[in-house]
């Protein structure tokens, strides 16, 4: 999640907004951390940073229950009332990070080494039941990434999930989370026009 968070950060130009200045931390506890700990975690950052915002799977927070928008509005309203009002989000990505890999794009396939074979990886993901013809996304991406790359003799990195966020276009991605973070982030960080 931190290569993709860098990497879609980088490219403004493509999210239409003013160039971005981050800091991204990685929680130890990853997504329960993120979800139960990251009012703690952020306090510091109170009055030195403009804004604070919160990322993590739904899958494996430990709240995986409640939707991902009762999450969402839970954390940033314990966020506001720590002093981060009108200045913090929360983007749950539901069921995870996976979920945004998948687009139509040629440029994942051919990261995921999948390029110009026979069947193809839109193919081979239906025939092993990953999806079936009408889905546009695996319903468990990543399950269905695992076994792609398996299958090309390619591993799952930090490095991969940074290439794909650096390379496919941002405007293929439909997934709600991945909306609401360009959403939130055009509102941060407006070009001067």
């Amino acid at each position: 999640m931190e290569a993709t968070f860098r990497s879609v950060l980088q490219r403004s130009e493509s999210l239409k907004i003013a160039a971005v200045s981050a800091e991204i931390l990685v929680h130890p506890r990853r997504d329960p951390g993120c979800r139960g700990e990251s009012v703690d975690l952020l306090s510091v950052f109170l009055h030195r940073s403009r804004y604070a915002m919160v990322a993590f799977d739904r899958d494996g927070c430990g709240k995986e229950q409640l939707t991902r928008e009762l999450l969402e509005a839970n954390l940033e309203s314990s966020l506001e009332e720590s002093g981060w009002k009108n200045r913090c989000a929360v983007v749950v990505i539901d069921p995870e990070l996976e979920a945004w890999i998948w687009s139509d794009s040629p440029l994942v396939d051919q990261t995921l080494g999948w390029s110009g074979a026979s069947p193809t990886l839109r193919e081979w993901l239906e025939s092993k039941q990953f999806i079936v013809s009408e889905q546009r996304k695996p319903p468990h991406p990543k399950e269905a990434l695992e076994a792609a790359l398996k299958l090309k003799r390619k591993r799952r990195s930090a490095s991969l999930y940074g290439d794909l966020a650096a390379k496919v276009s941002l405007s293929r991605c439909i997934d709600p989370a991945f909306q609401k973070l360009k959403t939130i982030l055009q509102s941060w960080f407006q070009t001067a026009e």
